[in-house]
């Protein structure tokens, strides 16, 4: 089972880097270089391993739910910031 929901996580990291992959083909809005692709499939991978662990290490499911909220709200802030600067931090360029 758990070997099964790693692959399920890969998985979806793989579907979700294709969807601006594809995009690119058919239009020129969607502008991603390749570092565009690594820094996102290192939020992403991270995101991923992270909730993995925070599953297989906590047992009590409240906190498991908890926590993986927390860990997908970083992600969400972390991916608004590069993508347009929501914060004005010079991690994002500003």
């Amino acid at each position: 089972m758990k070997n099964k929901r790693l692959i399920g996580i890969l998985s979806a990291i793989v579907l979700l880097l294709l969807i601006p992959f594809v995009a690119m083909q058919f239009t020129t809005e969607v502008d991603w270089d390749v570092r565009d692709f690594i820094i996102a499939a290192v939020l992403l991978l991270g995101t991923g391993l992270t909730a993995e662990a925070v599953m297989r290490n906590i047992k009590n499911k409240n906190v498991q739910y908890g926590l993986i909220a927390l860990i997908l709200m970083a992600l969400f802030l972390i991916w608004a910031e590069l993508a347009v600067g929501i914060f004005g931090t010079p991690f994002a360029g500003s």
